[in-house]
């Protein structure tokens, strides 16, 4: 475990390293509780330093065995090896000498998931951020690039398989049942990129031909038994290939791409230069094992991964500070290859949802940081929302100002200036800058500036004069250490819409700078005017998402469901009933908290059966629109004083109205969306099974018996169907018969699969059953749940408390008790686990005053041990604040 210093990291205190490591080579003796590691470096002194500089490597609880500098071994005195650092106080005096290094590891019980480990038998590594310095001593920082070369030795019948980075260069047999593999990666990395993978693996293979004629080999590597289920996963990569060709004009560059998957991994996949590491979730796949959800998940990050050869790799960060560099511009870049494998405007409108669930709250609450943050403590905490989808939403920003030329012709600019180094985030505007002739300063506060904007909107229609006025007001609120803000560039998309659902084009504007229907909001207070207006449009907003904003404007119900029903963009049609729901489950909630009953409009239900019968409009975003607002969505816009019972509530009778009231559509829509065709993971075939189970849901909310829904998950043909009737069985119907049966069906099933297993927690913990903390505190004891392993506690634990708002949030506090128990069992195994668990209780003092104390006492609990890790102590604190 890594010990917390205490320091923080200052984005202005970057400098240099004194000292370059043009070329690293390793050689692995792989055993799994005493493997040795020989680490031989070329190191050289950069220009200016002086001779007498020290030489500091990073470590991280290692071993030091032996130490040469130019082939003979130091006095003791001249260098310090503690766990933590090698220190070479007086370094020889010449421009370069070579360093040689030996350090012992134990993969076996290596818990954290970081560096050189064991998973199910096979060796594996995880760098990203700092793990290469729990392998060998090194400048373990992103501007240290160097030229790798990697020998593995291993059993050959327990590792069979023995990958690296780059391309294979020999391999052969040894004495005594060993074998090796040689592997050097021609292009210059920073040593977070570096992996190895040593094992008995199946493979998938198949080749890509690019778009320069070169053969590259493509392997991906699982478990035995499951390489048919890789299958999908190949087809995403290389499509994820043949569109980076023609969107960005950018070719794979080495003769091999690999993907290995692995059970054990604390994040979703690691981009390893030419060696991609994925936990297994996000590659295997097949129809009876994984929903749709699933499948679109592996096509993202299939493609997400390798878009980083380039964005990421070739090009990577000068310092973590600029994280967001590679990770938000990345995120861009799959979502942009998703929106054309897939429906633009659904996949669109998936991802506002996610920057709403995740990122919103994330900037309105104490752990806020900006895209690019200013600094840290531990660099594990900052894989976050932001820097992520905040961060692809500003690179989204950066096309829909300069325009879809400009902004292609910024990206080649960044390509080809900077191939090969660190850069920052000021590199990378200065190519769009450059390319566009535009100014993004101002621009520029989206990546130093935390918080969410919020546009105050007023307007006046002058008939008369044929006029129509819109005034806008630009805020951000105060965030941790930023109570003063200052003023963005926001682009905000809009549209007049007239009575027949048509955009009104008018024939004179004024005021604010409008271009292709965007107004360029840069002041405070800005007024536009938009003449030749004769009846009062429907103001549309933000269209597309075009700003990662809230918006504060007077709007009636009629006039948004009127949106709803005609608006030519679909984002805004959907945002419209999704705004009309939000406010009727407010004044729901308010109702319950004041001993009333609900009452909703009937024109938002009305509404509701009209978009769910509009066979006109794709499946898939029928599903959207018609799903209610989250819970926890409900409470990140009432915002303080949250009762999650009442919210529940709410809801509950929202559904119950809106499937009442409709039976007969949405009766008669189900069974029609059952045509009995064969799977298919493509998109239209997707979004009609995510409409019918959309259906099944509200059905099941005006039914008093399970039938259906247990009719459904008995006759289903694929895991999408099968797991969405369990759910709503599990939710609707708690302990009755068909749900019992259902549930130890769906087990017995697969208590051999661990990823469907996974679904199977997954729908019990976020059924919002009083007994919610029992049933899931009974399952951590279940023979399938594994501490140890993250996907299962991210299954239980994680969905539990980010996604079952009354269990969770349970008025005695039995469900922070249980939550710091396992946040702390989790944390003596894995760091960082145990903190992205913890970031739950991110939002507690927005919870009413009897909750909020017991969540403050959970918190305090979990920050009592002394010895409490960095990752976690830093979370903690920063909630605490």
């Amino acid at each position: 475990m890594r010990k917390d210093t205490g320091q923080i990291f200052r984005i202005e205190d970057y400098r240099a390293s004194d000292y370059a490591i043009p070329r690293t080579a390793l050689s692995f003796q792989l055993s799994a509780e005493a493997t040795t590691v020989t680490a031989e470096l070329d190191i050289e002194r950069r220009d200016g330093v002086a001779a007498d500089a020290p030489l500091v490597l990073d470590g991280d609880e290692l071993s030091l065995a032996s130490i040469l500098i130019d082939g003979e071994e130091p006095d003791a005195s001249a260098y310090e090896a503690t766990p933590q650092r090698l220190t070479i106080a007086r370094p020889p005096r010449g421009k370069t000498f070579r360093l040689t290094l030996v350090t012992r590891l134990d993969p076996a019980h290596n818990s954290s998931l970081m560096g050189l480990y064991l998973s199910n038998g096979v060796y594996c590594t995880q760098c990203e951020p700092e793990g290469f310095r729990r392998i060998t001593y090194f400048i373990d920082r992103p501007d240290m690039l160097s030229v790798y070369t990697v020998r593995i030795e291993a059993e050959k019948g327990a590792a069979p398989i023995l990958l690296s980075n780059g391309n294979p260069v020999e391999s052969g047999d040894l004495e005594g049942g060993r074998h090796y593999a040689l592997w050097h990666d021609p292009f210059p990395k920073p040593s977070y990129l570096f992996a190895l993978v040593a094992g008995d693996l199946a493979l998938l293979s198949d080749e890509f031909t690019t778009a320069s004629g070169r053969k590259v080999d493509l392997g991906i590597y699982v478990e035995h038994g499951k390489r048919d289920r890789a299958a999908y996963a190949m087809d995403a990569l290389k499509r994820s290939m043949k569109w980076d060709e023609e969107v960005f004009g950018l070719e794979y560059d080495l003769d091999v791409f690999n993907i290995v998957a692995v059970s054990d991994f604390n994040m979703g996949a690691m981009e390893n230069k030419g060696l991609n590491v994925f936990n297994d979730k996000y590659v295997l796949a097949d129809e009876s094992t994984a929903t749709d959800a699933d499948f679109a998940n592996i096509e993202a990050i299939i493609a997400h991964e390798y878009f980083h050869n380039w964005t990421g790799n070739r090009i990577t960060c000068r310092d973590w500070f600029q994280l967001c560099l590679k990770e938000g511009l990345t995120v861009f870049r799959d979502h942009e290859f998703s929106a054309d494998q897939r429906s633009r405007a659904v996949k669109r409108i998936a991802e506002v949802r996610t920057l709403r669930a995740h990122q919103f709250p994330e900037d309105q609450g104490p752990l806020a940081h900006p895209v690019r943050p200013r600094r840290y403590r531990e660099i594990n905490n900052f894989y976050t929302a932001t820097v992520y989808e905040k961060g692809s939403e500003v690179v989204r920003m950066i096309r829909t100002i300069l325009g879809a030329d400009d902004f292609r012709k910024g990206m080649g600019l960044y390509i080809s200036r900077h191939d090969g180094e660190a850069a920052t985030i000021e590199d990378f505007l200065k190519a769009f800058e450059d390319a566009s002739g535009q100014d993004l300063s101002q621009f520029a506060l989206w990546y130093h500036q935390a918080g969410t904007p919020n546009l105050t909107i007023t307007t006046a229609h002058d008939a008369e004069a044929g006029e129509f006025r819109m005034e806008i007001e630009q805020s951000v609120p105060p965030t941790p250490s930023e109570s003063r803000k200052r003023l963005m560039h926001i682009p905000l998309a809009f549209g007049l819409v007239d009575e027949d659902g048509n955009d009104i084009v008018p024939t004179e504007i004024d005021g604010a700078t409008v271009e292709n229907g965007i107004v360029h909001v840069r002041k405070r207070k800005q007024s536009v005017r938009f003449r030749g207006i004769p009846k009062r449009p429907a103001l549309s907003l933000n269209r597309g998402f075009s700003a990662p904003i809230t918006l504060s404007i007077e709007q009636r119900s009629d006039d948004l469901l009127f949106l709803a029903r005609k608006d030519s963009d679909l984002v805004a049609r959907w945002q419209a009933l999704n705004t009309v729901f939000t406010e009727s489950l407010i004044q729901g909630f308010r109702a319950v908290r004041g001993q009333k009953p609900p009452q909703f409009g009937e024109g938002l239900i009305r509404a509701t059966a009209e978009i769910a019968d509009d066979d006109s409009l794709e499946a898939a975003f029928r599903a959207l629109a018609l799903t209610l607002p989250a819970e926890a969505d409900i409470a990140r816009e009432i915002g303080s004083q949250i009762d999650p019972d009442a919210i529940h509530v709410a809801r509950e009778s929202l559904a119950g109205k809106i499937a009442t009231d409709n039976t007969d559509v949405f009766s008669r829509l189900y069974d029609s969306l059952d045509n009995g065709e064969a799977f298919n993971p493509d998109a239209a075939s997707a979004g009609r099974r995510a409409l019918r189970n959309v259906l099944l849901d509200y059905l099941a909310a005006s039914d008093d018996e399970p039938g259906r829904a247990a009719r459904q998950f008995e006759t289903a043909t694929n895991m999408t169907d099968k797991a969405a009737a369990l759910a709503v069985l599990a939710h609707r119907f708690p302990g009755h018969d068909r749900t019992v049966a259902a549930l130890a069906e769906f087990e017995g099933q697969y208590a051999a699969d661990p990823l469907v297993l996974d679904k199977w927690f997954q729908i019990q913990a976020t059924a919002p059953t009083a007994d919610a903390v029992e049933r899931v505190e009974t399952l951590t004891r279940h023979p399938g749940f594994s501490i140890r392993n993250p996907n299962r506690v991210r299954a239980l634990i994680g969905t539990f408390s980010t996604m079952n708002q009354t269990g969770f949030h349970r008025a005695d506090g039995a469900g922070y008790r249980f939550f710091a128990r396992s946040v702390l069992e989790i944390e003596k195994r894995n760091p960082q686990v145990a903190a992205r668990l913890a970031t739950a209780l991110r939002s507690w003092r927005s919870l009413e005053p009897t909750r909020q104390a017991a969540a403050r006492e959970a918190l305090l609990e979990i920050a009592a041990p002394a010895d409490l890790s960095s990752d976690l102590r830093d979370i903690v604190e920063r909630t605490l604040a």
